[in-house]
């Protein structure tokens, strides 16, 4: 008796759209391989010129009192705010990612002897005229209010920038499914399922410490006359066709 074997696979009628903004790769569906489809992978990428730079730094002050550590800080953030108005920008454009407080013990003392009071916090400023940069990181560094300061280049609408590397992944996948069904003398059908993953790669500037921000009162800023590097957003898709 001639035996027959059958296997049965639910389609999949919904697009699975899964991104991974920090470069790891999201678990999708596995695919079993269907009579009359097609599954392909494609990369594709957007890059384009920057429009937004991050300017990254950290106030941190430690006084042997909680109150001399407040002022202090005060002090350190309202001279950040002066910096910032000569500069024509206003303070409230920057943004305080964290603000702590912590107690600063003498580890040596068997009693673990409280010594002072430190207070960090975590500023970020973004910056649409780049002309800026170098007078205000100048400044900043000057101060003398922050241990190290670090200078990235973005695009402010990276959603946008994705949609569009999303694009050109899914017309790179549908090329090469369209290819394989010619050469297999068929025509593709619908799309029946299709993941992706996007990445961006965006290019920080390396952290500048006070030594290496001091310069002569003429000297050019450091990213004077230099070109921000583009951000480059990539993604991954993976497709299943049907075909006619």
């Amino acid at each position: 008796m001639k035996m027959r074997s059958t296997s049965s696979f639910p389609a999949v009628l919904s697009i699975v759209l899964v991104f991974a903004t920090h470069g790891f790769a999201q678990e999708h569906p596995a695919i079993t391989a269907q009579a009359n489809t097609v599954y392909v992978g494609a990369d594709g990428k957007y890059e384009a010129a920057p429009d937004t730079a991050l300017i990254q730094f950290g106030l941190s002050v430690q006084e042997g009192k909680a109150q001399a550590a407040y002022e202090h800080a005060s002090r350190d953030a309202e001279q950040v705010r002066q910096i910032l108005r000569a500069n024509g920008v206003d303070p409230k454009a920057a943004n305080l990612g964290f603000f702590s407080t912590q107690p600063v013990y003498d580890w040596k003392n068997p009693t673990r002897r409280q010594v002072a009071v430190r207070v960090n916090t975590d500023v970020t400023l973004k910056l649409k005229d780049f002309s800026k940069i170098g007078s205000i990181t100048e400044q900043l560094t000057d101060a003398r209010i922050s241990e190290s300061l670090s200078v990235n280049y973005t695009l402010d609408n990276l959603d946008d920038a994705k949609s569009k590397a999303v694009e050109d992944a899914y017309r790179r996948a549908r090329a090469s499914a369209d290819t394989l069904a010619r050469a297999s003398g068929r025509a593709l059908g619908e799309l029946s399922y299709a993941s992706v993953d996007t990445f961006e790669n965006p290019r920080p500037v390396p952290r500048m410490s006070r030594p290496m921000a001091m310069r002569a009162e003429a000297a050019p800023a450091p990213t004077e006359e230099f070109t921000p590097q583009n951000v480059t957003v990539t993604a991954h898709v993976n497709a299943l066709f049907n075909l006619k």
